[in-house]
């Protein structure tokens, strides 16, 4: 594997909980994918609250639960390697957003590994 420092290429997409793919979670079938792609890791974070371009407001609160909450998924690459991630994207993201940001990886390191490189076993995620 190699190493990720310096310069990078965050991509991030902002999907509902409850968008599927196949009867599968969406979020789950990006990361897999990004696995697959051999990304140098995905995260998976849920919201408490949000809206998006239907502009319908999604709470965790008691109140009002909402059982579609904001999901966002965030991979670090090299920019090469997110953008030919992007093609799978388009196929996937039905509704949601897709952002992508310059960033800079200052560390980068798996469990028990002070290389840089990522755990071999595929245990690290962002």
């Amino acid at each position: 594997m190699t190493r990720l420092t310096g310069t990078a290429l965050r991509l991030t997409v902002f999907i509902g909980e409850n968008d599927t793919w196949h009867r599968k979670p969406l979020y789950s079938e990006i990361v897999h994918r990004a696995h697959a792609a051999g990304l140098a890791g995905a995260s998976v974070f849920r919201g408490v609250e949000g809206f998006g371009a239907t502009s319908r407001i999604h709470t965790s609160r008691l109140l009002s639960l909402s059982e579609d909450l904001p999901v966002a998924i965030v991979v670090v690459d090299t920019e090469e390697r997110v953008r030919a991630f992007l093609p799978q994207l388009d196929e996937l993201v039905r509704d949601g957003l897709v952002v992508l940001d310059a960033c800079e990886v200052v560390r980068y390191v798996g469990c028990g590994d002070e290389t840089g490189e990522t755990d071999t076993k595929g245990k690290n995620s962002l």
